[in-house]
Formats: structure tokens, sequence, C-alpha cells
């Protein structure tokens, strides 16, 4: 009996696991004045299986996932449908890159507030996975330390 109930337990611990494939970590959002109708959201995901992060929503804007880019010496910005995540490496949505835009903004966003996200990841079998995270806002001038090997 104890043989079994640890066997089910131990597969049920696989299953969960199975489950929980993207992992969110380092998340923020920049604060506005009390104007703005526009921000941004940034974060480090990882997969542990090919995945691609496919929609994002949010209660206090319309979200989209957008992407920063330089055509012909101008920065641009635009929407993106997808960003992939590789097995086992870690992506980083950040200024000037892979963000989360947020957009029409029904409140100020305030250092120390936080967003509520759902985040929804799609895998290679078509499978989806929703993770919700909370978001803190960090000040208008926050700059996120330097990481030394960000994305190996």
């Amino acid at each position: 009996m104890k043989k079994q109930f640890f066997a089910c337990a131990i597969s049920m611990a696989f299953a969960a696991s199975a489950m929980a494939q993207v992992t969110v970590s380092e998340s923020w959002a920049r604060a506005t004045v009390p104007a703005a109708k526009a921000s941004g959201a940034f974060m480090q995901l990882q997969s542990a299986q090919d995945a691609r992060l496919v929609g994002v929503e949010t209660t206090v804007a319309n979200a989209e996932l957008h992407q920063m880019s330089m055509e012909n010496n101008v920065m641009k910005m635009s929407e993106v449908n997808g960003i992939d995540l590789p097995a086992g490496k870690t992506v980083e949505l950040k200024p000037g890159s892979y963000h989360v835009m947020l957009m029409q903004l029904k409140r100020q966003l305030k250092e120390g507030d936080t967003v509520p996200l759902k985040l929804t990841f799609e895998k290679k079998d078509k499978k989806r996975e929703t993770v919700e995270v909370q978001v803190p806002v960090k000040p208008i001038n926050y700059s996120p330390p330097a990481r030394a090997h960000a994305g190996h």
C-alpha cells in the first residue's frame, strides 16, 4: 500500500511539473504620469520545452505583444503574433526589444502597484497553458540590473 501511494505521489508530481512548463521571473511594469495612456511590462520567461508566448490579457489596459527593432537607423515598434521560447533558454522581454505593450490604460500605474497579467503559451502539440502573474510597478526611471549571461 505504501509503495502504491508513493508511486502515485511521484506520478502526480511529474504530471504537475509537466503542466507547469513555463516560469516567469523578474517581472516589472513601468510607472506612468497621470495622463499617460501607455506603458510596458517586462520579464524573463523560461520553458522546459519549446513553446511560444501567443497572448496576453490584463484588466488595466489593452495588452499586446510587441517588438522594437531598428530599420534604416529608425527605431520601430510593432505588434507580433508570438514570441518563441526555446526549451531551457531564458527569453527576456525588456525595453527596446520584445515586451508587453499596455495601451489605453484605465488608470495611472503608480510605483508599488501591481498589474495582473494572464500570459498564454502554446506548446508544439498546440496545447495551451495560461500563467497568471502579478507584475510589480517600478518607478518611471527604473532600469533593471544588468545580467551577465541573460539568454544563455
